[in-house]
């Protein structure tokens, strides 16, 4: 197989369009072809009025030999590259202790399903519920008020990524091409083909819910083991390895391997770990507002001719804003045609994200405008991060009127520093509901500050962004762990052996995908392990902060 790059067609252009270009570009006869397959599609919207696709193709031809030493001066021909996956190992009997995975989001999902197919039958602890039964406490927060604190769209089968646009692209670092065994497995638990191919693939709630059973399923028919409502309350550590850990209801689970792929919002797993003396750290993270905006706007303004283009869907943005106070101000998980949700895990607090479903048809676009923070504004030790997401989230609660409302502000009369009184022509889509007011004490004067600043310069780049009707929805504090539980090159903790930090939680991922990549990074290090080898060594990669599942 060869594989051709940089191939560029119209927006519009037929089928056939395709296998004529490839046999331009290659100088072939149409029976020299044998075959076609797209590996990626991108579009080229630098110009508004002539939109390209660009694609990367294997193919199959005659004489490949002769064409590639023919062609050997074009670099956009090449052989195509093994992206295949494979197992580090196998298991060979029976073991000792079954590895444990605590956390079934995307990296437990994708660390548990790894061993599993390499015969190491683990056994998965997961706080929350299944993920139906968990749908319907997360719809019980968004139409009854009433939050479950076990069972939300940060805790239960599918992780905070269920309830989300279902992004599935990363800025990570990707040597060995984990993401595409991570891809091939959502494929086959029937999330669309196209992910494997366009650009920025998402899959949306509907259909991860779905495919997160299959998964597991898999996993048990592996002989893997996933136990819902089991929340880890200690760690059983003995002469610096983990030996163990216990469960809410008194059991104790003994296991020398222990994988935690906990989420960003186990804050006390967390504050358990740091009493136990696991090395952890403070990391940054961001704050912000979710702001909405007709998604008719941004698709006129990003797609120009272009907008309701059936291929090219609901468009997005990705903005970042220096500000003159030395504040980076950036949009984050956006989520085109979706809403904005409700994310809160704790009682008497709000959180806001973003969801979409995979049609992206909802009348507002949205996404997180949120300011980057460092330990520095927030000392005080590895949990300090975790009191100042408590400390914005119950002020939201406050000004939301204290019932999971949410607090918000037309941006017209957040730039005039005035509080809000009614909506305009933007109708907020966060439930239970949005109670106007004043976000100015929302979060701390140089984020407000900020913001302010930025949104006028998001407009000259998105013209409307800084639209009077659009609306800022508070608060957005989630955007990544507050803290990484730090590992060596072995994946292993710095002081505990055995416990193997990975995903989101641990400050290692920052998304479905690279948490899913993740997962299978540490699932090889602890089949090693099992095995008496040396696992690879990290590559350190830390979260990407711009990619996201959004509530991910």
């Amino acid at each position: 197989m060869l594989r051709l790059t940089e191939l560029k067609l119209p927006l519009d252009h037929p089928p056939e369009a395709l296998r004529a270009a490839i046999l331009q570009r290659l100088a072939i006869k149409d029976d020299d072809l044998l075959g076609v397959s797209i590996f990626k599609r991108s579009v080229d919207a630098r110009k508004k009025q002539a939109m390209l696709l660009i694609y990367t193709l294997d193919i199959e031809v005659k004489n490949e030999a002769a064409l590639l030493k023919k062609l050997r001066n074009d670099r956009r021909v090449m052989p195509t590259p093994d992206t295949a996956y494979r197992f580090v190992g196998r298991a060979s009997g029976p073991l000792a202790s079954q590895p444990i995975v605590v956390g079934f989001g995307p990296c437990g999902i994708f660390a548990a399903l790894v061993l599993a197919q390499m015969g190491f039958k683990p056994i998965v602890l997961e706080r929350g519920k299944a993920v139906r039964e968990r749908t319907k406490d997360t719809w019980g927060l968004w139409r009854k008020h009433t939050l479950n604190p076990e069972s939300n769209v940060q805790f239960g089968e599918g992780g905070a990524g269920t309830f989300s646009d279902g992004k599935l692209y990363s800025q990570i670092k990707d040597p060995k091409h984990y993401g595409r065994k991570v891809l091939t497995e959502f494929v086959k638990a029937g999330a669309p083909e196209e992910i494997l191919y366009v650009s920025k693939p998402h899959i949306g709630t509907f259909r991860l819910v779905g495919m997160v059973e299959t998964m597991r399923h898999e996993i048990e028919e592996l002989g893997g083991e996933i136990r819902f409502e089991q929340r880890v309350t200690d760690m059983l550590i003995e002469e610096g390895h983990v030996r163990g850990v216990v469960l809410a209801n008194g059991e104790t689970l003994r296991g020398d391997h222990v994988i935690l792929a906990l989420g960003h919002s186990a804050r006390d797993t967390f504050e358990m770990l740091h009493a136990r003396g696991v090395f952890m750290e403070a990391k940054p993270f961001s704050i912000g507002f979710r702001i909405e905006h007709p998604q008719s706007l941004i698709d006129s303004a990003r797609l120009g001719p272009n907008a309701g283009n059936a291929l090219l869907g609901a468009a997005d943005y990705k903005l970042v804003h220096h500000a003159k106070n030395g504040r980076s101000v950036y949009s984050f998980c956006m989520c085109p045609g979706g809403t904005v949700v409700a994310a809160a895990s704790e009682p008497n607090r709000v959180v806001t994200n973003g969801m979409s479903q995979y049609s992206r048809n909802e009348r507002n676009a949205n996404a997180g405008i949120v300011v980057g923070i460092t330990p520095e504004d927030y000392p005080g030790g590895p949990l300090a991060g975790i009191e100042l997401q408590r400390e914005l989230e119950s002020r939201a609660f406050e000004l939301g009127g204290g019932n999971y409302d949410a607090p918000g502000q037309l941006v017209g009369d957040f730039l005039a520093g005035r509080p809000s009184s009614q909506l305009g022509s933007v109708e907020p889509s966060y439930q239970p509901g949005v109670r106007l007011t004043d976000l100015a004490s929302a979060l701390p004067d140089y984020a407000i500050e900020a913001i302010r600043e930025a949104l006028p310069a998001f407009d000259q780049q998105i013209k409307g962004f800084a639209m009077h009707d659009a609306v800022l929805t508070g608060v957005e504090t989630r955007t990544s762990s507050p803290l990484r539980i730090t590992r060596g090159s072995d994946y292993q903790s710095l002081n505990v052996k055995g416990l193997y930090p990975a995903g989101e939680g641990a400050g290692y991922a920052g998304g479905i995908l690279s948490a899913g990549v993740d997962g299978i990074r540490v699932a090889e290090a602890v089949a090693l392990s099992l095995l008496g080898q040396a696992a690879p060594e990290a590559s350190g990669e830390p979260q990407d902060p711009h990619a996201c599942g959004c509530a991910a």
